[in-house]
């Protein structure tokens, strides 16, 4: 019997990112430097593929300091940490690696200039996710507000109006955040911004592709974990720019096909944080239900690559 055709739209930029594959490197080459066991506080990046396939080499995921022993080596999570981790691994003398992405200490460092300069800092993100509760641990506790929408935006007390800086979580929804930092102008006209973009160059490069195919899409699949910021606004941004049939899977084993009878055209992408090989098993699975063709639609070139920590390189 004859599959029916469907077209793939494969969104280009997707999956990794340079602060993803340098965190996984740095796992990598703990292992490879210390020998197992390395423990890693937090998911080092929010894919489970990736992290049952670090635990299989000898990573150990915990949830805090206090989980590791004497004398371990630890590696903090590419969403950054409170100062208060690194602290406490020093007091304990625990040997550590940070592999917070270069672009979030961006964030920290913004956080702390303003601090120095005496301005109060607004910081737009998400209640709760490892990256926010790292930025707000830069500084002492009260000393950033949190802005989650516009509404939050147009209402939030600061001390001075007039000496209002914000830095934003780098992995928001480009158009959201646009409209947040809209109202935040609006209240404090002199609030300072950012001295470059905060949300990643990943971040919006993806979500650019997702806006060129989302209009010519039946549905869209997003390759990518719940707990993953930048994969779960890219459903968002599917779902806002004309695909309102948009789904969010971790494998293909996670796709419903009898639901995608009919369909003629399959976007897929995939979040910063969800490697090549998922896509790869997500196009093979389509093919066993549809005569496939593919085109790739690209938004960017992404060439970035940041530097292994010192003690790391081999």
């Amino acid at each position: 019997m004859n599959k029916p055709s469907l077209q793939i739209l494969l969104a280009s930029p997707r999956g990794f990112c340079a602060g993803v594959n340098r965190a996984i490197q740095i796992v990598e080459n703990a292992l490879e430097i210390h020998s197992a066991p390395v423990y890693v506080r937090h998911e080092i990046v929010h894919n489970r593929f990736v992290v049952e396939d670090l635990e299989s080499r000898g990573a150990i995921f915990v949830d805090e300091l206090d989980e590791i022993p004497d004398d371990a080596v630890v590696i903090f999570s590419a969403h950054g940490v409170p100062k208060s981790v690194p602290a406490e691994a020093r007091q304990r003398k625990l040997t550590y690696h940070d592999a917070t992405c270069p672009l979030v200490t961006k964030v920290h460092s913004e956080a702390a200039h303003h601090h120095a300069a005496g301005r109060q800092t607004i910081l737009i993100g998400h209640a709760g996710h490892p990256e926010v509760v790292g930025t707000m641990g830069q500084l002492p506790e009260g000393t950033i507000l949190l802005v989650e929408t516009e509404e939050d935006a147009s209402t939030i007390d600061v001390k001075d109006p007039k000496n209002v800086a914000f830095i934003t979580q780098t992995t928001l929804s480009v158009d959201e955040t646009t409209d947040i930092i809209s109202a935040l102008r609006q209240r404090f006209p002199d609030v300072i911004a950012p001295w470059s973009e905060d949300i990643c160059y990943a971040t919006t490069n993806r979500q650019s592709a997702v806006k060129q195919i989302a209009e010519r899409c039946d549905a869209l699949l997003v390759i990518g974990a719940p707990n993953s910021s930048n994969s779960v606004r890219l459903k968002e941004t599917a779902y806002h720019h004309g695909c309102p049939r948009t789904a969010l899977v971790q494998r293909a084993h996670d796709i419903d096909w009898a639901t995608y009878d009919g369909i003629q055209t399959l976007g897929i992408t995939a979040g910063a944080s969800a490697p090549e090989i998922l896509v790869n098993e997500v196009i093979e699975s389509c093919k066993e239900h549809f005569d496939v063709s593919i085109q790739e639609v690209s938004a960017a070139h992404e060439d970035v690559k940041f530097k292994l920590p010192r003690a790391l390189e081999i």
